[in-house]
């Protein structure tokens, strides 16, 4: 039985968007056992694709951080015998194990580190969505019909949680959650402006469930303390699939450019990106047919970087302040009556 390797390293976001392109590979390789070298944070979605046989955690930052944690790292990866790699992630660490693999039949971008290790390159398409990036690197490439869905296992006992969660609530069809959060604080959209639009949502008879990791609990609990009722945090309550099968109960989806907006496709339901310091142009925007984003593009300073900063590189944070709760409230608006 063949056995193939994709390696994603990368946050949380981008395992999300590897997933696709391992739900095709299965489909045209139905007989192969596909494997996934992951980081810790992201073991949660590998280990729930259907598709995915083994997820297989590299802690980079951890015990295999160094040279030789690696090495064995590598050593143990070899047991497996794979016959192909794919190598969505483009690091120098990706491409010197795979370089170490010694397998022949390789993929990895045109734009990755150490790019002469694989044996086949495929061109990066900045233009292109991450999603069809990655099934570009498998081979296939389609105007229509590479939006292909996120696919994730959500356990009974996670589904009962969620449940349980909502009737506590008294959970309607009027709920909207919102994830106010994300790593790198310039792609935050102010919180006050997301204050004003749960104000107006909670006006209009809507209850919102603020979602987000541990670390966003802060930020979650304290836009919910300024609203008496119809406002619930569940930050750190979650895992992320269980927080898909949340979400999934839920009208729509307002987030920023994170995690928040892949976890909405896989949940398949509208979701409402705002781009504070990215622009949708990266390829990471909500790609289903009822969601949409929003950005105040008119800014010499726009984009500052495909990431974000801790800090506004110019102090102003022009393109967070200069999208306004009304644009956003007017989206909303359009998205709910569709």
């Amino acid at each position: 039985m063949e056995r193939i390797l994709v390696i994603q390293t990368a946050f949380i976001g981008d395992a999300i968007l590897t997933l696709p392109m391992i739900q095709k590979l299965k489909k045209d390789n139905t007989s192969s056992k596909i494997d996934v070298v992951c980081i810790p944070s992201t073991l949660e979605i590998f280990s729930s694709s259907p598709n995915v046989e083994n997820a297989i955690v590299l802690d980079k930052k951890g015990k295999h951080k160094s040279i030789t944690g690696l090495w064995k790292f590598i050593k143990e990866l070899r047991k497996n015998n794979y016959t192909r790699i794919y190598s969505p992630h483009r690091s120098f660490r990706s491409s010197f194990i795979v370089m170490n693999l010694k397998v022949k039949e390789t993929y990895g971008f045109s734009n990755a580190s150490f790019r002469h290790v694989y044996y086949n390159l495929i061109e990066y398409i900045p233009s292109h969505h991450e999603v069809r990036r990655n099934l570009n690197l498998i081979g296939f490439d389609s105007d229509n019909d590479w939006k292909i869905l996120p696919e994730v296992r959500v356990p009974e006992l996670s589904r009962i949680k969620v449940e349980n969660y909502l009737s506590e609530i008294n959970f309607d069809n009027k709920v909207i959650s919102i994830a106010p959060g994300s790593v790198w604080n310039t792609k935050k959209y102010p919180a006050e402006y997301f204050e004003s639009i749960i104000k107006y949502l909670t006006e209009n008879t809507f209850k919102v469930i603020l979602t987000g990791s541990e670390k966003e609990k802060q930020l979650c609990d304290s836009l919910k303390e300024k609203f008496n009722q119809n406002v619930y945090s569940s930050a750190g309550v979650f895992t992320l699939v269980e927080t898909v099968e949340l979400i999934k109960r839920t009208r729509l989806l307002i987030t920023n450019d994170s995690a928040s907006t892949h976890l909405g496709m896989c949940a398949n339901i509208p979701v409402l990106t705002l781009y504070c310091s990215t622009v949708p142009q990266f390829g990471f925007f909500p790609y289903n047919n009822s969601s949409s984003f929003l950005s105040f593009n008119d800014l010499y300073c726009k984009p500052c970087g495909i990431h974000g900063y801790e800090k506004c590189p110019v102090k102003n944070f022009a393109c967070g302040y200069n999208l306004k709760p009304e644009i956003v409230i007017s989206k909303i608006k359009e998205m709910l009556n569709d």
